[in-house]
C-alpha cells in the first residue's frame, strides 16, 4: 500500500481526477489547459515550477519550508473564500435581533452556488481596498468575467439570511460611503430645488452631480468588489410584496415574522430616566437606547423585549412608531407617483428571469435601474416615448432573477426600501454558522456571547 500511495503515477492519477472533477464543477473546459502542467509536475518534472526551491536538492533551507508552506497556505486559502465559505462579521444593527453586532460567522459560498470572480486579479484575503490605506486599490481590472454562477447545494428561499453585494455600491464617495452615493445625490439635488424652485428634477440633479463629482473623491466598483450586506431575502422573484403600517405582505398573504423582529417604539416614563443597565439585561445595545427629552425615548424592541419593558415601574406609556406621509428617501424616489414610507408601500412585483413588465412613465421608475444598470442597455426617454437600445419599448422582458432583501430590525435597516432590487448575480451566500460572538459593550470575558458561538444559523 505504501508504495502505491508513494508512486508518482498513481499521485498524477489522483490529482488528475479532483481537478477535472473541480473542472467539471466549475464549467470550464479552459482549465484543461493545465492538465500538461499537472503531468509535467508529477511524471517528467521538465520545467522547475517550485523555481523558490534547489532543484535536486531534498533538504530545503527552513526559509524555503517556510516559503513552500506559505505559497500553499495561500492557495488552498483562496480557494477555499472563493468556492466553499467565507469569514463574515456582522457590523451594524439592522439585522438585530436574530443577528447581532459582533456576530462573527461563516458564509457558505455552496449553498446557492459559488460565483466566479469579475475581477479574479486581487491580492489575497482583501476585499477592495488594501489594508491601512483609504483608497488603494486592493485588485486589477485588467482581467473583467462575466457573470457566472456554478452548482450549489440548493436555491435561495423566503426568509434566507443572505449575504450580498451592495447594489448601490457601483459608485462610491470615499471616506463618505454612508449614506450612498446616490442618497447624497438625490439629498443635494432637493437642496437645490427647495433654494431655486424653478429648477426642474432633471436640472437640480444635473447640478448636484456635477458638484459632487467636482468636489469629492468619487470611485466606481465592479460588482464583486463591491461592499458586503446581510438582511433576510423576504421577496422571491415572481413575488409581489406590500408593507401595510409595518407588517409584510407577500402574494396577498400575511408574511410570517421573524422571532426577533424588532420595531421602534416610543417609551414614556414618569419623568424618572430608564436605568442602562436594566436596559442591557433586556438585551438591548448602549448606542440604541435614544433619549429623545428626559422622560421619552425611542427604543428599538422585540416583542419579548416589549413585554419586560412593560413592567418596569416608572415607564408610564409606550406606542410603536410608525412613519406616515411619502418619504422622498424611499424606492423608487418618486414621492409624487409613489406614495410610499418605512411602514408602508407597495404592492410591488420582484422581478423574475424570462418574464415581462409593461412599460411606462408610471412604472419605469421601478425598473429603470435595472433596465439600464443592472442589465446594461442603453435606457432613454424623449418626449414620454421609453426607448431601450435605441428602440421604442412598452414592455421589458427581465434576463436575471430579483430579490428584496429586508432587516429585522425595521426601523433601522437601510434595506431594499432605500435602494431596490438585488439581483441575482450580486447574491455572495447564505449566512450559515456562528463561529464567535463579542459584545462591545461588555469588557474582558463578559465581552463573549457563549450561548451564540457554534451555532448554525437557521
Amino acid at each position: 500500500m505504501r508504495d502505491i500511495l508513494t508512486n508518482k503515477w498513481f499521485k498524477f492519477g489522483l490529482v488528475l481526477l479532483i481537478y477535472l472533477l473541480w473542472a467539471y464543477w466549475v464549467g470550464s473546459w479552459w482549465l484543461l489547459i493545465l492538465v500538461p502542467v499537472i503531468f509535467d509536475v508529477y511524471i517528467t518534472q521538465k520545467v522547475h515550477w517550485a523555481f523558490w526551491k534547489k532543484k535536486g536538492v531534498e533538504k530545503q533551507t527552513k526559509t524555503v519550508e517556510w516559503i513552500d508552506a506559505l505559497i500553499f497556505a495561500v492557495i488552498a486559502a483562496t480557494l477555499i473564500r472563493m468556492f466553499f465559505f467565507e469569514a463574515y462579521t456582522i457590523p451594524t444593527s439592522s439585522m438585530e435581533k436574530s443577528m447581532l453586532v459582533g456576530d462573527y460567522l461563516f458564509v457558505s459560498k455552496v449553498a446557492y452556488g459559488p460565483k466566479l470572480p469579475n475581477t479574479p486579479l486581487a491580492v489575497p484575503f482583501t476585499h477592495h481596498t488594501l489594508p491601512f490605506t483609504l483608497n488603494t486599490k486592493a485588485y486589477s481590472e485588467a482581467i473583467q468575467w462575466p457573470y457566472k454562477r456554478i452548482a450549489g447545494t440548493g436555491k435561495i428561499k423566503r426568509n434566507d439570511i443572505i449575504v450580498f453585494n451592495f447594489p448601490a455600491g457601483d459608485t462610491v464617495v470615499v471616506g463618505f460611503e454612508n449614506p450612498d452615493y446616490y442618497s447624497q445625490l438625490r439629498a443635494r439635488a432637493r437642496n437645490y430645488r427647495e433654494e431655486r424652485p424653478n429648477l426642474s428634477e432633471k436640472e437640480a440633479e444635473r447640478l448636484a452631480r456635477k458638484r459632487m463629482w467636482e468636489t469629492l473623491d468619487i470611485i466606481s466598483r465592479p460588482v464583486d468588489k463591491r461592499e458586503n450586506y446581510i438582511k433576510r431575502g423576504v421577496g422571491m422573484p415572481g413575488d409581489i410584496l406590500e408593507m401595510k403600517d409595518g407588517q409584510l405582505y407577500v402574494n396577498g398573504s400575511l408574511a410570517d415574522n421573524p422571532e426577533n423582529l424588532q420595531f421602534d417604539y416610543y417609551v414614556k416614563t414618569n419623568g424618572t430616566p430608564i436605568n442602562k443597565v436594566k436596559l442591557q439585561d433586556i438585551g438591548m445595545a448602549l448606542e440604541d437606547i435614544g433619549m429623545i427629552s428626559g422622560s421619552l425615548y425611542r427604543l428599538p424592541l422585540t416583542l419579548e423585549m416589549l413585554e419586560k419593558l412593560k413592567k418596569f415601574p416608572n415607564v408610564v406609556e409606550i406606542s410603536r412608531y410608525t412613519e406616515y406621509g411619502a418619504n422622498p428617501d424611499i424606492f423608487p424616489f418618486d414621492s409624487l407617483q409613489y406614495k410610499w414610507n418605512v411602514d408602508n408601500f407597495g404592492p410591488l412585483y420582484i422581478p423574475k428571469k424570462g418574464e415581462r413588465v409593461e412599460l411606462n412613465m408610471k412604472t419605469l421608475p421601478l425598473y429603470e435601474r435595472i433596465i439600464g444598470t443592472y442589465e446594461e442597455n442603453d435606457l432613454q426617454v424623449k418626449d414620454s416615448v421609453i426607448y431601450i437600445n435605441g428602440q421604442p419599448a412598452t414592455e421589458y422582458v427581465f434576463q436575471m432573477d430579483y430579490f428584496w432583501m429586508m432587516g429585522d430590525n425595521r426601523h433601522r435597516s437601510a434595506d431594499s426600501r432605500y435602494w431596490g432590487f438585488v439581483p441575482e448575480d450580486h447574491v455572495v451566500g447564505k449566512a450559515y454558522f456562528i463561529w464567535l460572538s463579542l459584545d462591545k459593550d461588555r469588557s474582558f470575558l463578559d465581552k463573549i456571547r457563549w450561548r451564540r458561538m457554534f451555532r448554525f444559523i437557521h
